[in-house]
């Protein structure tokens, strides 16, 4: 594996808060830029971070092997991580939801990891789930800073509680899965394959907390996250991106579903947020194809590539494609998990080679 490199992760691109920071509504246009500051804040920790080295991170003594170790912080409404500890691994529920939303969120994580791939947390040897809520004032995103999840309470006018759903949580957590293991660089095509990484295991766990098959998942990442007056449904649609939102104020969801329309920028780390549309479209199509429980059959191709060791940290995304064609036959043979592969790749457009 490649020598980990962590990055700081959003939920909420970079393109929607700079949608934002444009409203003729003064009060949203400021909590947008406000946003993007303590964003850039954090961003440049992270860069330092992987300058200077990041702390060790130690691991609780009383930890028992294949059981999660929560912590989840109150920084109540200040930037200062992690905050004040308010709920431990197995105390009970504390009066605050959203302390109680995030402590659930990162047990419904590590038992997916668990459960269906047999991986002991995130970096697969037990580390610690910490997270921080009640982040800055208004604060609208959630992210992953290489170390912890952060979740942000939202303005309540677009956005909600960052820990409202429970794939939002599932998709921070797995930048960190991505981190130790594939480590993929966070710009352009490898960097839209970690943030599609994020998406497609983030809905997974969201999947296996409601018990639901394929056919019935709505593919939908952030669903419950926006507030009642936006025009939208979630922040990103895997079944069909390109059709999460359309609201005078957040614009018209840009992801493109195939090549034929991807976006070629320099802004979003090279669009890490917006390409992503196009290999969450081919799992959601190979998923669709195989039916029953998405994590099962098209979820383990997509974590044995992940995991695998031969993903490099530069891929671009017919390289991975490639990988889950291998991926693909190398654990079910030349059946319906490798057509279904197949046919997934070709719709989007991406070469299989």
């Amino acid at each position: 594996m490649n020598a980990h490199t962590p990055v700081f992760c959003t939920i909420v691109p970079p393109h929607v808060l700079d949608k934002l920071v444009t409203a003729e509504d003064p009060a949203l246009s400021d909590i947008a830029r406000r946003t993007l500051v303590a964003d850039a804040a954090q961003r440049t920790a992270r860069r330092l971070t992987t300058v200077l080295g990041a702390p060790a991170v130690a691991r609780p003594t009383a930890a028992v092997e294949g059981q999660p170790h929560r912590t989840v912080h109150d920084c109540r409404h200040g930037t200062a991580l992690p905050g004040r500890k308010v709920r431990g691994e197995g105390d009970k529920p504390v009066k605050d939801a959203t302390v109680n939303r995030a402590y659930a969120g990162l047990g419904a994580t590590f038992e997916l990891y668990l459960k269906a791939y047999g991986r002991n947390s995130i970096d697969g040897a037990g580390l610690p789930l910490d997270a921080s809520v009640h982040f800055d004032a208004d604060y609208n995103n959630a992210f992953w800073n290489g170390e912890q999840m952060v979740f942000g309470d939202g303005d309540g006018r677009i956005f909600l509680d960052f820990t409202i759903p429970v794939d939002v949580i599932g998709h921070e957590l797995t930048h960190g899965v991505t981190q130790h293991t594939a480590n993929l660089t966070y710009f352009g095509q490898p960097g839209a394959l970690n943030e599609s990484m994020s998406d497609v295991f983030g809905s997974l766990i969201k999947q296996y907390t409601l018990d639901q098959d394929a056919h019935q998942a709505d593919w939908l990442i952030g669903q419950g996250l926006l507030a009642p007056a936006v025009t939208g449904t979630a922040l990103r649609s895997m079944k069909a991106p390109g059709t999460a939102y359309d609201d005078d104020v957040l614009g018209k969801d840009p992801q493109p579903a195939t090549m034929d329309h991807y976006i070629t920028t320099g802004r979003d780390n090279g669009g890490v947020h917006l390409n992503s549309g196009i290999p969450n479209h081919a799992f959601y199509l190979v998923a669709e194809a195989l039916g029953g429980k998405a994590w099962e059959r098209a979820g383990q191709i997509w974590y044995d590539v992940l995991t695998g060791g031969e993903l490099g940290k530069q891929a671009l995304f017919a390289d991975f494609a490639r990988l889950t064609v291998a991926a693909a036959r190398a654990r079910y043979g030349e059946g319906a998990e490798l057509q279904s592969v197949l046919k997934a790749w070709s719709q989007v457009g991406v070469p299989t080679g």
